[in-house]
Protein backbone atom coordinates (compact mmCIF):
# COMPACT_ATOMS: atom_id res chain seq x y z
CA UNK A 1 0.00 0.00 0.00
CA UNK A 2 1.29 3.43 -0.90
CA UNK A 3 1.48 6.12 1.73
CA UNK A 4 0.08 9.25 0.12
CA UNK A 5 -0.79 12.23 2.26
CA UNK A 6 -2.62 15.25 0.92
CA UNK A 7 -2.38 18.58 2.65
CA UNK A 8 -5.26 20.85 1.73
CA UNK A 9 -5.51 24.57 2.24
CA UNK A 10 -9.12 25.36 3.06
CA UNK A 11 -10.42 28.68 1.82
CA UNK A 12 -12.57 30.99 3.92
CA UNK A 13 -15.21 31.76 1.31
CA UNK A 14 -16.56 29.20 -1.17
CA UNK A 15 -16.57 32.00 -3.74
CA UNK A 16 -12.78 32.40 -3.39
CA UNK A 17 -12.27 29.37 -5.60
CA UNK A 18 -14.79 26.78 -6.76
CA UNK A 19 -12.58 23.77 -5.97
CA UNK A 20 -10.14 23.14 -3.17
CA UNK A 21 -6.70 22.52 -4.63
CA UNK A 22 -4.22 20.56 -2.56
CA UNK A 23 -1.59 23.08 -1.48
CA UNK A 24 1.27 20.71 -2.26
CA UNK A 25 0.03 20.23 -5.82
CA UNK A 26 -0.99 23.75 -6.79
CA UNK A 27 2.35 24.66 -8.39
CA UNK A 28 2.79 21.46 -10.34
CA UNK A 29 -0.77 21.56 -11.63
CA UNK A 30 -0.21 24.84 -13.41
CA UNK A 31 3.54 25.01 -13.94
CA UNK A 32 3.73 22.60 -16.88
CA UNK A 33 0.36 23.32 -18.45
CA UNK A 34 1.73 25.55 -21.25
CA UNK A 35 4.64 23.29 -22.15
CA UNK A 36 2.71 20.05 -22.59
CA UNK A 37 1.33 19.42 -26.06
CA UNK A 38 -0.28 15.99 -26.20
CA UNK A 39 -0.06 13.76 -29.23
CA UNK A 40 -3.42 13.01 -30.80
CA UNK A 41 -3.60 9.49 -29.36
CA UNK A 42 -2.79 10.65 -25.82
CA UNK A 43 -5.27 13.49 -26.21
CA UNK A 44 -8.03 11.03 -27.08
CA UNK A 45 -7.11 8.92 -24.03
CA UNK A 46 -6.95 11.95 -21.74
CA UNK A 47 -10.10 13.42 -23.21
CA UNK A 48 -12.44 10.60 -22.14
CA UNK A 49 -15.69 12.08 -20.94
CA UNK A 50 -16.40 10.63 -17.50
CA UNK A 51 -19.64 10.57 -15.55
CA UNK A 52 -19.46 9.80 -11.83
CA UNK A 53 -22.70 8.31 -10.51
CA UNK A 54 -23.17 8.41 -6.78
CA UNK A 55 -25.71 7.90 -4.03
CA UNK A 56 -24.77 9.34 -0.65
CA UNK A 57 -27.25 7.36 1.47
CA UNK A 58 -29.79 4.55 1.17
CA UNK A 59 -32.40 7.14 0.24
CA UNK A 60 -32.83 6.99 -3.55
CA UNK A 61 -33.42 10.74 -3.58
CA UNK A 62 -29.67 11.24 -2.88
CA UNK A 63 -28.70 9.84 -6.29
CA UNK A 64 -26.77 12.32 -8.36
CA UNK A 65 -24.08 12.53 -11.02
CA UNK A 66 -21.09 14.69 -11.89
CA UNK A 67 -19.62 14.85 -15.37
CA UNK A 68 -16.08 15.71 -16.40
CA UNK A 69 -14.10 16.03 -19.61
CA UNK A 70 -11.51 13.45 -18.53
CA UNK A 71 -10.82 10.70 -16.01
CA UNK A 72 -8.21 12.93 -14.37
CA UNK A 73 -10.72 15.74 -13.87
CA UNK A 74 -13.18 13.23 -12.43
CA UNK A 75 -10.61 12.08 -9.89
CA UNK A 76 -9.94 15.72 -8.97
CA UNK A 77 -13.69 16.16 -8.56
CA UNK A 78 -13.95 13.19 -6.19
CA UNK A 79 -11.06 14.55 -4.10
CA UNK A 80 -12.70 17.99 -4.04
CA UNK A 81 -15.98 16.42 -2.95
CA UNK A 82 -14.20 14.74 -0.02
CA UNK A 83 -12.37 17.97 0.84
CA UNK A 84 -15.66 19.89 0.90
CA UNK A 85 -17.06 17.25 3.26
CA UNK A 86 -13.99 17.63 5.51
CA UNK A 87 -14.45 21.39 5.57
CA UNK A 88 -18.13 20.97 6.39
CA UNK A 89 -17.28 18.65 9.29
CA UNK A 90 -14.35 20.79 10.53
CA UNK A 91 -15.22 24.44 9.80
CA UNK A 92 -12.72 25.89 12.30
CA UNK A 93 -9.69 24.08 10.88
CA UNK A 94 -7.92 25.98 8.11
CA UNK A 95 -5.57 23.19 7.01
CA UNK A 96 -6.53 19.53 6.96
CA UNK A 97 -4.29 16.57 6.16
CA UNK A 98 -5.65 13.24 4.99
CA UNK A 99 -4.21 10.15 3.41
CA UNK A 100 -5.43 7.75 0.75
CA UNK A 101 -7.07 5.44 3.30
CA UNK A 102 -9.24 8.35 4.51
CA UNK A 103 -10.32 9.02 0.93
CA UNK A 104 -11.02 5.31 0.41
CA UNK A 105 -13.15 5.24 3.58
CA UNK A 106 -15.15 8.20 2.26
CA UNK A 107 -15.73 6.44 -1.08
CA UNK A 108 -16.65 3.18 0.67
CA UNK A 109 -18.99 5.07 3.00
CA UNK A 110 -21.19 6.18 0.13
CA UNK A 111 -24.21 4.00 -0.61
CA UNK A 112 -23.03 3.72 -4.22
CA UNK A 113 -20.42 5.15 -6.54
CA UNK A 114 -19.54 4.14 -10.08
CA UNK A 115 -18.21 5.70 -13.26
CA UNK A 116 -19.16 5.73 -16.90
CA UNK A 117 -16.19 6.47 -19.17
CA UNK A 118 -16.60 7.19 -22.86
CA UNK A 119 -14.65 4.87 -25.14
CA UNK A 120 -14.01 6.56 -28.48
CA UNK A 121 -13.36 3.31 -30.34
CA UNK A 122 -16.71 1.82 -29.23
CA UNK A 123 -18.55 5.14 -29.23
CA UNK A 124 -20.13 4.08 -25.95
CA UNK A 125 -19.75 4.52 -22.21
CA UNK A 126 -18.09 1.71 -20.27
CA UNK A 127 -19.11 1.16 -16.63
CA UNK A 128 -16.56 0.97 -13.81
CA UNK A 129 -17.06 0.15 -10.15
CA UNK A 130 -15.97 1.68 -6.88
CA UNK A 131 -12.69 -0.33 -6.82
CA UNK A 132 -11.72 1.06 -10.23
CA UNK A 133 -12.44 4.60 -8.97
CA UNK A 134 -10.23 4.03 -5.93
CA UNK A 135 -7.44 2.65 -8.13
CA UNK A 136 -7.65 5.59 -10.54
CA UNK A 137 -7.73 8.08 -7.66
CA UNK A 138 -4.53 6.59 -6.23
CA UNK A 139 -2.83 6.69 -9.65
CA UNK A 140 -3.97 10.28 -10.13
CA UNK A 141 -2.65 11.44 -6.74
CA UNK A 142 0.66 9.63 -7.31
CA UNK A 143 0.99 11.37 -10.68
CA UNK A 144 0.30 14.77 -9.06
CA UNK A 145 2.80 14.07 -6.28
CA UNK A 146 5.54 13.15 -8.76
CA UNK A 147 5.34 16.47 -10.65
Amino acid sequence: MYDIHVKTRLLKQPSDFPLLIPAAFSFSLFANSRKYKPRRSSFVMANRHTIILMQTSQNRATRTFMDYESISQAMDGICALYERKLKELNPAIREITYDISDLYNFIDGLADMSALVYDHSLQAYLPYDRQWIKQKTLQHLKRLASH
